[in-house]
């Protein structure tokens, strides 16, 4: 079996896996959505029932597991109890924006941690490191959404230079203003995950850039009068590449996981506001579908991350 195929087995395992897992787990919550009061306070006993009947909760919870696994299987993720809408109609909605932000996020750390990485690396203990280094710490130990509110606080309600949630004006725009409304209400969503994901990336790096300037071909290649700018690209981003594609492989669940936080404070209507929202409502069909999505990219982002890693380094032991 070749190596793609080994990946597309491992994806389906693990899915499998957290599929079980977070099925127990979402069951196994206190409470329901069709909860005597939840729904309505005068709702009787013989209609919540009836209810559990007609979506199957009424069933043994392996015989409910198995049901849903098979419907998976067809891409039929139920019914949300909510809306009454497929599930997938409802995730897909959402699906674009979310995307859109862990994307542009993670383009953003990738290329920010390794330029500021090596920068404080090749100024080692001088003032742009220390700087650097000051910098990473507080992105590292700044809760998000702390800094999402102190940043409404201060440039959306006292400045009231950025919109305070949404993603479009009152009024909508038209054109080529469309695209600036949405860049206009997303700048402090993404400035936020941004700098929640640079710190710890950007101190790797740092770490791992000092360790390939201590090597001897370095050494030799300063001897030879070669100069930095030509150092960096010739010898330190080629061997510092694998080791810090490999750790943004494996950040990829905090980074997508931290949108959940990030849509709900800035009312944003994505994938991460809705299992919020479903979660509070115990939704178990929409929760159960996000959940599976979200392991799904995550996999597929980390076998996309090894699969870079083989093709920047051919001699790396193909598994």
């Amino acid at each position: 079996m070749g190596l793609l195929g080994r990946k597309l087995l491992y994806i389906a395992g693990m899915l499998l896996l957290i599929s079980l897992i977070s099925f127990l787990a979402v069951h196994a919550a206190p409470n329901s959505f069709f909860s005597a009061g939840e729904l309505n306070p005068n709702i009787d006993k013989e209609a919540i029932a009836h209810l559990k009947a007609v979506y199957g909760l009424d069933k043994p919870l392996w015989e409910q597991y198995l049901r849903w696994i098979w419907a998976l299987l067809h891409l039929d993720f139920g019914l949300s109890f909510a809306s009454g809408k497929p599930v997938s109609q409802e995730i897909l909605s959402r699906l674009p924006i979310t995307l859109t932000l862990n994307l542009l996020s993670m383009t953003a750390v990738f290329f920010l941690a390794l330029r500021l990485g090596i920068s404080a690396a090749f100024a080692h203990e001088q003032t742009k490191d220390r700087a650097v280094k000051q910098i990473s710490l507080i992105s590292f130990a700044m809760p998000s959404f702390y800094l999402a509110l102190l940043l409404i606080l201060f440039f959306a309600l006292k400045l009231g230079w950025f919109p305070i949630s949404g993603l479009q004006s009152v009024e909508p725009k038209s054109g080529l203003w469309r695209w600036v409304d949405y860049a206009w209400h997303l700048a402090l969503p993404l400035f936020v995950m941004i700098f929640g994901g640079i710190g710890g990336l950007t101190m790797y790096v740092r770490s791992l850039t000092l360790e390939i300037l201590k090597s001897d071909y370095i050494f030799f290649a300063r001897a030879r009068g070669i100069d930095e700018a030509t150092i960096r690209r010739r010898f330190v981003r080629p061997n510092l590449l694998p080791s810090f594609i490999t750790i943004l492989g494996l950040s990829l669940p905090g980074i997508i996981g931290g949108s959940v936080i990030i849509e709900s404070i800035f009312s944003i209507n994505g994938m991460g506001l809705l299992f919020y929202q479903s979660a509070l409502s115990r939704d178990y069909p929409v929760i159960m579908g996000i959940l599976i999505i979200t392991a799904f990219l995550t996999l597929l982002g980390n076998v996309l991350a090894d699969l870079a890693l083989l093709r920047l380094n051919p001699y790396a032991k193909r598994e």
